[in-house]
Order: structure tokens, then C-alpha cells, then sequence
């Protein structure tokens, strides 16, 4: 959850899956290697392994792995080597997701 300029807490607008997707983040000329760790109809969360990939929030981004093919996105958090990703309305990202749902994944368990 993500709070608002007043405090309150916000509810996702998708339910979060977690995964081990392997993938490349790309900016510009700059490719990172990175690990989805989080993934919904609407974006993704990712952990870069300490790399570092130079974008600022509300940059243009792509994703690209085996599992989901080619998404965009645009940046919208990033911190301690992770990196949040919420996909572009205008691509084919919710096809390739509920794909990748109904054919690929399996659930991750979680430590609590």
C-alpha cells in the first residue's frame, strides 16, 4: 500500500502475484538485468540486484523476458535496488499478463 499527500493509506487498483521472473529493463541505451518480484494487471515490481539503472520517475521504460515478452511502462518508485514499473494503457500489456497467468505461473510462497 502507498499512502496520499494527506496520509491515508491508498488500495491497489490490481492484485499483486509474486514471481521469479528473470528479465531486462531498458532506458534509452542503458540495459539492466533484474528479477520480477511482483506482478499485476497493471504494473510490475522489480528487484535489480544492485545495479543501477539511471531513470527517473515517470520515465519511459521497456521490460523485456521469455515468460512476458515486451511490456512498457513508465518508472514510478524507485528504492533500495528495486524499481516500479505501471504499464502504458496503450499496449498489449493486460493480454500478455493474463497469459503469462494462465499458462505460466506458479505461486511463489511467501516468508513470513
Amino acid at each position: 500500500m502507498t499512502t496520499t499527500s494527506t496520509g491515508r493509506m491508498k488500495t491497489r487498483s490490481a492484485e499483486r502475484k509474486k514471481t521469479r521472473i528473470l528479465g531486462t529493463v531498458k532506458y534509452f541505451n542503458q540495459a539492466v538485468q533484474g528479477r520480477v518480484t511482483d506482478l499485476s494487471a497493471t504494473g510490475m515490481a522489480l528487484d535489480l540486484g544492485g545495479r543501477t539503472l539511471h531513470a527517473a520517475d515517470g520515465s519511459p521504460v521497456r521490460v523485456e523476458s521469455d515468460e512476458l515478452g515486451i511490456l512498457e511502462g513508465t518508472v514510478k518508485w524507485r528504492r533500495s535496488g528495486r524499481l516500479g514499473v505501471q504499464f502504458s494503457i496503450n499496449s498489449n500489456a493486460l493480454a500478455q499478463v493474463s497469459s503469462y497467468f494462465r499458462f505460466f505461473h506458479k505461486d511463489v510462497p511467501t516468508s513470513r
